[in-house]
């Protein structure tokens, strides 16, 4: 370990210790029967000390884990994306064709009026159709990023259509 660099765990541990020995002293000074009798409980000061230390630092820890969840939420889309995508192509195998841009994504869970018979589905759930940001998916064919396909994409984190959080079929390539 360098000097000077120190874990959520010893920064702590270093906030707390000049406290306690604190503490200690001013313990030490008192009479053999008093010590004996402040060694079986805290002080109201101590434990609030102690409360808001454990306070500052799960808030410190909770800001640094919110950071993780959404990345794990984009982690999880780019896959979602792959997955739809393997599903739209189950659906062209069957129906020689990719959903129209009006039909969308509903082709994947209920049969077209034209065609029922070869659909072949349900090819996800309906739930599967929104993003772990609760908004649906888009879905265009023919695609503008993919002319000879679709595009399949949610619009990401920031909820908006053409920034750079957008997470598509064409981004998870590569």
């Amino acid at each position: 370990m360098q000097c000077g660099v120190y874990s959520s765990h010893e920064r702590g541990f270093a906030l707390l210790l000049p406290l306690l020995i604190l503490f200690h002293m001013k313990r030490s000074k008192l009479s053999k029967t008093t010590r004996i009798c402040a060694r079986g409980a805290f002080t109201l000061v101590e434990m609030l000390i102690v409360i808001a230390l454990i306070t500052v630092v799960g808030g410190i820890s909770f800001y640094q884990m919110a950071g993780l969840f959404e990345g794990a939420k984009v982690d999880t889309e780019k896959t979602k994306v792959k997955s739809l995508s393997n599903a739209l192509t189950l659906y062209s195998a069957k129906m020689g064709s990719y959903p129209s841009t009006e039909e969308g994504l509903n082709g994947l869970v209920s049969a077209p009026s034209d065609g029922a018979d070869r659909w072949g589905g349900p090819y996800v759930q309906e739930d599967a159709l929104k993003d772990s940001w609760g908004k649906n998916y888009q879905y265009r064919f023919p695609g503008t990023h993919n002319p000879k396909s679709y595009d399949l994409w949610t619009l990401g984190p920031d909820g908006k259509d053409g920034t750079e959080d957008d997470i598509g079929n064409w981004t998870t390539k590569k």
